[in-house]
């Protein structure tokens, strides 16, 4: 259940009048009085006697005995809407509900004969409407501080009370949320979303990785924007305000947002503090560099996707082991790192990743202020996505796109157990939401590649097979080599081990260290988890298509699981 504290207005009659009346779009049905400040309140709804003049004198009666206040703001309202999928609450419910509201946000309080007057107007199923007029019968002002957050702490009070949809308690922190004419408006005009939402995204995506003002609103204007800059007598420049070029006002003009209305950390003083925070302190990486690693694309979106793989890596160990100001830092730069992936993907992960990118962005912000210096790897990482160019989604592009995403699940997963331990609902399950998207693109994205690895590992000889599995053995706890030796994507990992010993390296110890790094719980697939892993850190091409390095790049590795092949042991195919 969410309620909404409106800007306070001046016309009492005005706002009955859009009460009752049949809405912006023919949305209000059977507008009527479900509870007020008397029992013998006119109800203009359902009594034809009774006028909007009639309900409007009795609510501005107390403002009129206290001075008067035309022109000045004293009219209150409060719109309360239910979840889609809660049950119709009863006129009598939602007349209780209302009585709770005024109650709890100041307007009436419980036991209080002298509060404001009100009343609450139900047009439609699911939600109702509260107008009071601001001066208390005994002549004082009501006490209104925090009225939004107090109605916030009812509604869900009311919603474990009522059986209804439970909302997770917010923090000041989040987005503005589209008005009801926003919203009316984008199905009017068959929109997937509202034109603020838009712009949110758009903007999002236009400062992620940017170094300075002058490309932020290069690519402002790349993306169609139609853009304003508030600039001060003294030539500085303040802010700046966007619009879509199609989303006009009754005038026909462009409305206009500024980006403190978009987000809050969207404003230009805010942006700027991206493009002025020192070099990121060192990181300590407790992966040790394997032997002979094989060099990586270090132009085109594969090398962007490598890269961003090790700064996703590395940021997972801040978000585990760092200071909250720190991991608030990396969680802004996640959030650059999503906006860049969804812009520069393939059409079979584009969406997925634009959804978790939007998800991922009220996980972005928190109470906690990011220090200075930190996720400057990440806000690099996506600017070389962006620059780096779109990916095709086929060959070492598709690979690698899958390997960064597998990255990020584990990243927004643990930003998400942070959230949750730090009691930021709305932060830790907009991460889950991310997180469930990431998912659903990595399966888009890992298909072909995995399956080609897949069909190499069963086309590997018997006595290769089964070496690969001794080296699970002897690499794994007994309980997690049982569970990677039964998963489908086993024969992957078996081809992946054999890679990494052509390259040169020991995959018992290389085995050990992917997976010791960090837990594998939280894995859908740990077998697929510990192909990526493995191939990243022995410098593996992720297209699986191509070969590793020929040749050992470094000391033969030691030790019955990594002797070479016997002539008899090469691959053949397999019966």
């Amino acid at each position: 259940m969410i309620p909404r504290v409106h800007k306070r207005g001046t016309r009492t009659i005005g706002l009955l009048y859009y009460l009752y009346g049949p809405g912006t779009h023919e949305e209000h049905t059977d507008p009527h009085l479900v509870a007020a400040w008397d029992s013998l309140a006119p109800d203009p709804g359902r009594d034809p006697d009774a006028t909007y003049a009639d309900l409007q004198q009795l609510l501005d009666q107390p403002v009129e005995a206290a001075g008067g206040r035309r022109g000045k703001p004293h009219v209150w309202h409060l719109s309360l809407r239910a979840a889609p999928e809660d049950p119709v609450l009863t006129d009598e419910q939602w007349g209780e509900i209302a009585r709770r509201m005024v109650a709890a946000t100041g307007i009436a309080p419980a036991g209080d004969n002298a509060g404001c007057r009100w009343a609450a107007v139900r047009h439609a199923d699911d939600h109702i409407h509260i107008i009071a007029t601001l001066a208390r019968e005994d002549g004082r002002t009501p006490r209104l501080n925090n009225d939004a957050a107090r109605g916030q702490a009812e509604a869900r009070l009311i919603e474990a009370e009522y059986g209804l949809r439970r909302l997770n308690a917010g923090d000041g922190t989040a987005a503005r949320r589209p008005t009801s004419a926003e919203r009316h408006k984008a199905t009017r005009e068959k929109r997937e979303r509202t034109p603020r939402e838009e712009l949110r995204e758009t903007v999002r995506r236009a400062v992620a990785g940017t170094q300075d003002e002058t490309e932020f609103f290069d690519r402002l204007a790349a993306a169609g924007l139609l853009v304003r800059q508030r600039v001060a007598p003294s030539g500085d420049l303040l802010g700046y305000t966007v619009a879509l070029p199609d989303d006009r006002n009754g005038k026909g003009e462009p409305v206009f947002y500024s980006g403190s209305k978009l987000a809050p950390d969207l404003s230009l003083p805010r942006i700027r503090e991206r493009w002025t925070t020192p070099d990121e302190p060192p990181v300590e990486n407790t992966e040790e560099q394997p032997v002979g690693l094989r060099p990586v694309p270090v132009t085109g979106p594969a090398g962007a996707r490598r890269r961003a793989t090790e700064a996703v890596w590395r940021a997972v160990l801040v978000v585990d082991q760092g200071d909250d100001t720190a991991v608030a830092a990396q969680l802004a730069g996640a959030g650059e790192v999503l906006d860049a992936l969804a812009k520069t993907s393939a059409a079979h992960t584009r969406q997925q990743l634009r959804d978790a990118a939007f998800a991922f962005e009220r996980a972005t912000r928190s109470h906690v202020r990011a220090a200075a210096g930190h996720g400057r790897a990440l806000r690099r990482a996506a600017r070389d996505l962006a620059y780096g160019g779109p990916a095709l989604g086929r060959g070492e592009d598709g690979a690698t796109t899958a390997m960064v995403i597998d990255m990020a699940v584990f990243l927004v997963t643990a930003a998400a157990h942070w959230h949750a331990r730090r009691g930021h609902a709305q932060q830790a399950a907009a991460a889950r939401e991310a997180a469930t998207h990431l998912r659903a693109a990595y399966q888009q994205a890992a298909a072909h590649p995995i399956a080609a690895l897949r069909e190499r590992g069963r086309r590997l000889a018997l006595p290769i097979q089964h070496r690969q599995a001794a080296v699970v053995r002897a690499a794994l706890p007994q309980e997690l080599a049982d569970q990677v030796l039964g998963e489908a994507a086993w024969p992957a990992l078996a081809a992946t081990l054999a890679d990494t010993q052509t390259s040169g390296h020991d995959p018992v110890r290389l085995l050990s260290q992917a997976a010791g790094h960090r837990e594998l719980d939280t894995a859908e697939c740990v077998t697929e988890v510990l192909v990526w892993r493995l191939r990243r850190m022995a410098g593996l091409p992720a297209d699986t298509a191509l070969p590793p390095a020929g040749a050992p790049a470094g000391p033969s590795p030691r030790g019955p699981a990594a002797m070479p092949a016997k002539p008899s042991d090469q691959p053949r195919r397999v019966r």
